[in-house]
């Protein structure tokens, strides 16, 4: 936390760096917690994420921690009230994890919900196939009370594999714990326009088998939920049915529930029209256009490693679209041909025409394209006053931005936990997977908060004075 006394500020965790709204994550020291806030411009609520600390936190606007729990989430996620009879301040979250990589939460054994106090209300692992959960990359409460949820699972994938690999279902799991509904992803792999250069590298990487984390890697999956597009009679966008992205393959889909069957998909076969260089400032270089182009609305143009595809929620400013953040990180069969200057994206895309609306870069916020780069995890919701949560989740840096693209609200996640995220390399991380807006009415009344302006620093104007941890203007 950064607290001003008269010209002189002091950080409260000792010597440190001031990098804000103008400032890269490059630095060996910098602050953490809330670092910008403009209350009278940002969407003010809780704001929930996980940690390699291995514990949830529900934080306020000014970083103070106002609940967590002992347990991480990939993701973890508040309940909506009314999906739950009403109640408030229940999570989902893993119970069990295992002793895998990244912290075992691949491998984890128990998922289940807790109620505001830490108590378990739900749990659901010993009637999973093979009496592990092996949950993983989302989970989410639905309106008839069922939770829906991604889930590991090793099989041979016809046209892909010969020997047994690591593949997605996802399932609908009641609150007895039966299974009442699934999907396989492997099952449907002729449905995902893969071509047939992609399908052969496919085959080529998974030939001998392979155990992982999904070998499309779908890290989302959503509910569609009520919209303007089915109320028009289009039935691909039906209530019940279920967005899902693969970061490996580059493509966003939607499931149709009742039948399983793939009705709607962007990717991961992109026209050339969709990569027209109008609007890029370095001519036709095709690998340069997409953190560059700024012009919309226009085609999309082919995303990378996206995370977090979902269609905006009805009563919600671009109510309808879909909303991702597309991390440009390696992916694709075959690989995407990633920018030289490189920076991630969110895109709000009207999902029938096809088109960005609108977009979120640094060059946005009057910033060079590569201070805002996650090139895996991450997220972006939209907020009910038109703004923009984003989690720039490989950094740990959640930060809130205008229709413009004004930083209204930035925090960097100060839980840090040594972790082997980097291969068998120990590193000192604080990742946050995914964040997650959390209104004051989700939770029990009273909660206490905090909304105390703090204002952006100019580094610039800024130095650290050796032997007293004070920053002082030059």
């Amino acid at each position: 936390m950064v607290k001003k006394l008269s010209k002189t500020y002091r950080l409260s965790l000792g010597l440190a760096l001031i990098i804000a709204a103008k400032g890269a994550r490059s630095q060996s020291v910098f602050p953490t917690g809330v670092t910008i806030y403009n209350p009278a411009k940002a969407y003010n609520s809780f704001i929930l994420h996980s940690s390699p600390d291995n514990k949830s936190h529900l934080i306020d606007m000014n970083g103070n921690e106002v609940k967590s729990w002992s347990h991480i989430g990939f993701p973890s996620e508040i309940i909506d009230p009314k999906n739950n009879g009403e109640k408030k301040g229940s999570i989902l979250l893993q119970l069990e994890n295992g002793s895998g990589i990244y912290g075992g939460i691949f491998d984890n054994k128990v998922v289940g919900e807790q109620d505001w106090n830490g108590n378990t209300v739900w749990q659901w692992g010993k009637k999973a196939p093979g009496g592990e959960a092996r949950q993983n990359h989302d989970l989410h409460r639905l309106e008839n009370g069922n939770t829906l949820l991604i889930s590991f699972v090793d099989h041979i994938v016809p046209g892909v594999s010969k020997q047994p690999i690591g593949d997605q279902t996802i399932y609908e799991v009641n609150k007895n714990g039966d299974i009442v509904w699934s999907w396989n992803t492997g099952e449907h792999i002729d449905e995902f326009g893969i071509s047939p250069l992609g399908r052969e590298l496919l085959r080529n990487v998974y030939a001998e088998g392979r155990k992982g984390h999904g070998f499309l890697t779908i890290n989302d999956m959503q509910p569609i939920g009520p919209n303007k597009w089915f109320d028009s009679g289009d039935t691909r966008f039906h209530p019940d049915n279920i967005v899902i992205d693969s970061r490996e393959a580059s493509f966003i889909a939607i499931i149709e529930k009742k039948t399983g069957k793939i009705v709607w998909r962007l990717g991961p076969d992109f026209d050339a029209k969709e990569n027209d260089s109008k609007g890029s400032n370095f001519g036709n270089s095709v690998n340069l256009r997409p953190s560059l182009s700024t012009n919309v609305p226009r085609p999309v143009d082919r995303f990378s490693g996206q995370h977090d595809a979902h269609i905006i929620s009805k009563g919600l400013p671009g109510a309808g679209n879909l909303l991702v953040f597309d991390n440009q990180g390696p992916s694709g069969y075959p690989q995407t041909n990633l920018p030289v200057q490189l920076g991630s994206r969110v895109l709000e895309i009207d999902p029938v025409k096809k088109e960005i609306v609108w977009q979120y870069t640094a060059l946005n916020s009057n910033q060079p394209v590569w201070n805002f780069y996650s090139s895996f995890i991450s997220s972006a919701r939209r907020l009910p006053n038109g703004n923009t949560l984003i989690d720039e989740g490989m950094n740990g840096r959640i930060f809130q931005v205008t229709p413009a693209g004004e930083i209204v609200w930035e925090y960097i996640n100060p839980f840090f936990k040594e972790s082997t995220l980097s291969g068998t390399q120990i590193i000192n991380t604080n990742w946050v997977f995914r964040a997650q807006p959390v209104p004051y009415n989700w939770v029990p009344d009273g909660t206490p908060h905090s909304e105390k302006a703090l204002e952006a620093i100019d580094i610039s104007k800024f130095k650290v004075i050796q032997g007293n941890q004070t920053l002082k203007k030059d």
